[in-house]
């Protein structure tokens, strides 16, 4: 259980200029960042290898008027992508954020490939809902896993040490200014004293009471985020008598097979795919988004439907390892017609003729979805899903360095919160989330926490 102590008299076992709690994207780019500006770093990790939700993502970053951009003929700018943001948000976040946020992405996709060898690419074959360009940039195997390991291998590179088995149990503070932690690891409490801390642990949706109490129309959703997630960042805010904004936010996804728990590319929606439920029948309009789409499916019969699309959409998925990993298993279904697509996923084969005959094409359809691809054709493909829960959005109010705001209309001099810790750019709820808010908001934040946590233990030190 986290919890806010002064600091203990006997002092710290161990003392570090800038501590970072987490090794996710958020936590690693932190690292990275605060050595750039000439930082000495450690990072905590309560997991055995650097993982998080980073790990359990496609790791795709929007980032707009890049060069990775630029070389595919795309033209993009930073206000183009704040009001895209902006917009799926219902102009529900504060501006000041969805500028910093708009306006770092392209530089820090930048510095990561050239500073540190990350070998970015766009997306270029099909939209992600929202985004009004192809922003999307992804490692080679678009996975976050890959994300994560190369982070860490940069991390290594640059000498920053990463201690893993520590999950950081107390803050310790003096007033508004933090002064350290106690981890708990195999070898039982240690106290780690800091000239600033770094929050990077993400929100808290492994936290079942936190979730059913502050968005409870997805308490029953599948969670497929990090069980480390447990609001250790807000549990110590509140204590500290920090802001925290929008805590009922979180990104849901309505395309997660079951019972094989992995994660289906929404390109299967967005290049021409639809979803249908046990009855054979469509419910929604697919193009609003993946979040929106988790509480849309659970609210069918059994909480599942099929994501139904064609082998010209499943080339396009396939750039995705997740996608390919589905196959291997065996959860993604193919049939030659649509008779024997109803018989191998169980649904009335009239009702999913008559849908899958009726989607209009250059037009809008009942729920006011647009088609314009080529229509689904043989040999069809289809996958059962169900709806999950992410990761949460609310947390940490911060400044546009990243410190942490208190109450009393101040800040904390030496506290940062990054990634999950602080709160995102997806308003309120579920649909305000814009596909890669969760990755943007660890990576750009990073930098700047790191960065700025940097910039404070030198003028600490007076080595401004």
């Amino acid at each position: 259980m986290s919890a806010v102590l002064p600091t203990p008299p006997e002092g710290f076992d161990l003392e570090v200029p800038v501590l970072v709690i987490g090794a996710g994207a958020s936590g690693l780019v932190a690292a990275l960042s605060a050595r750039d500006h000439g930082g000495e770093v450690l990072v905590i990790e309560a997991d055995a290898v650097p993982s998080g939700s980073t790990a359990l993502s496609a790791g795709l970053i929007p980032a707009a008027g890049t060069r990775f951009q630029r070389n595919v003929g795309i033209e993009d700018a930073h206000d183009i992508f704040a009001r895209d943001i902006q917009r799926k948000a219902h102009n529900e976040n504060p501006q000041g954020l969805v500028d910093t946020l708009a306006s770092n992405a392209a530089s820090t996709i930048e510095w990561l490939s050239d500073r540190f060898g990350l070998p970015f690419s766009v997306v270029t074959d099909f939209d992600y809902p929202g985004h009004s360009r192809r922003r999307m940039h992804g490692l080679p195997t678009r996975s976050g896993r890959e994300l994560v390991d190369c982070l860490r291998s940069a991390c290594e590179a640059e000498g920053i040490d990463i201690v893993c088995n520590r999950r950081a149990t107390t803050l310790f503070s003096d007033t508004s200014r933090v002064t350290g932690i106690e981890t708990e690891g195999p070898d039982g409490p240690e106290r780690i004293g800091c000239e600033a801390l770094i929050l990077a642990c993400n929100g808290f949706g492994g936290n079942r009471e936190m979730v059913s109490r502050l968005m409870p129309e997805i308490e029953d959703a599948l969670w497929f985020g990090h069980d480390g997630n447990t609001g250790d960042a807000v549990r110590w805010g509140h204590a500290l008598d920090a802001e925290c904004l929008h805590l009922g936010a979180y990104q849901g996804h309505g395309n997660v097979s079951t019972p094989h728990g992995i994660l289906i590319s929404w390109a299967v929606i967005t290049a021409g795919g639809i979803q249908v439920n046990a009855e054979g029948r469509r419910f929604w309009d697919e193009s609003q988004g993946y979040s929106e789409a988790a509480r849309a499916v659970l609210a069918q019969p059994g909480g599942v439907a099929w994501a139904i699309f064609d082998a010209r959409i499943a080339s396009i998925a396939r750039q995705f390892q997740d996608f390919k990993d589905a196959e291997s298993v065996g959860a993604i279904r193919m049939a030659e017609t649509t008779t024997e697509l109803a018989a191998i996923c169980g649904l009335p084969e009239h009702a999913l003729m008559q849908t899958i005959a009726d989607l209009p094409l250059d037009s809008k359809d009942e729920f006011g979805r647009s088609f314009d691809g080529p229509g689904l054709a043989p040999p069809y493909m289809a996958v059962k899903v169900t709806g999950a829960l992410f990761h949460t959005q609310g947390g940490l109010n911060i400044e546009a360095d990243t410190r942490v705001k208190l109450k009393n209309r101040t800040t904390s001099p030496n506290l940062f919160a990054a990634g999950g810790a602080a709160v995102g750019v997806s308003g309120t709820s579920d649909r305000g989330y814009l596909s890669g808010n969760g990755l943007l908001s660890a990576v750009v934040l990073g930098r700047i926490a790191g960065q700025s946590a940097a910039q404070h233990t030198r003028m600490e030190s007076g080595n401004v």
